[in-house]
């Protein structure tokens, strides 16, 4: 089996900076959110071998708050390509990922992070799954964490409409402590 976390960034300061887009930070309550959505993972085991993170720095920012929260030392790449990618990009940087990483986050942007969510993810199969499927269709928040999990033995093997939506978390979903 292989487990894809898709991550969007934390809430950032609206407009842009002297750097531009690349360069905004995250605001007050996404480095609120960053480090509670780490501790949600922790707490379930969602627990990356892999992260894929993008350069802009709300993206890094996120990955600051969230790792300290997780057991481990997970490789993490960094790349230009993924900031503001398209849906594809992402899928297939997600396929070129080495047969030792059972489990991968992505740590992106809208609209390309949640259009993969959704172009991965099977039809539901029951009433737990169509919930999550519904939430993910109506709202990707920033912070909200994808779990799709794959009937796989490689990465090349994960395909549109393939992946179980094993959960959808919201910042909004998560207590303070």
């Amino acid at each position: 089996m292989k487990r894809l976390l898709l991550l969007r960034h934390a809430k950032a300061i609206p407009g842009t900076t002297k750097s531009g887009d690349h360069g905004r930070p995250l605001n007050e309550r996404g480095k609120l959110d960053a480090p509670r959505m780490g501790i949600a993972m922790q707490h379930k085991r969602y627990l990356p071998d892999r992260v894929l993170c993008s350069t802009a720095k709300r993206t890094l920012e996120t990955w600051e708050h969230v790792a300290p929260e997780l057991d481990g030392k997970p490789e993490v790449v960094f790349s230009d390509e993924l900031y503001l990618a398209p849906w594809k990009l992402i899928a297939s940087m997600v396929r070129a990922q080495p047969r030792t990483a059972n489990a991968v986050l992505v740590i992106g942007h809208n609209p390309g992070l949640e259009e993969c969510a959704r172009a991965l993810a099977r039809k539901a199969r029951d009433d737990d799954e169509r919930k999550r499927l519904e939430a993910l269709n109506e709202k990707f928040p920033t912070c909200a964490l994808v779990v799709l999990d794959f009937d796989a033995e490689t990465w090349s093997e994960v395909a549109s409409g393939v992946g179980v939506l094993t959960d959808f978390i919201r910042p909004r979903s998560l207590t303070n402590g």
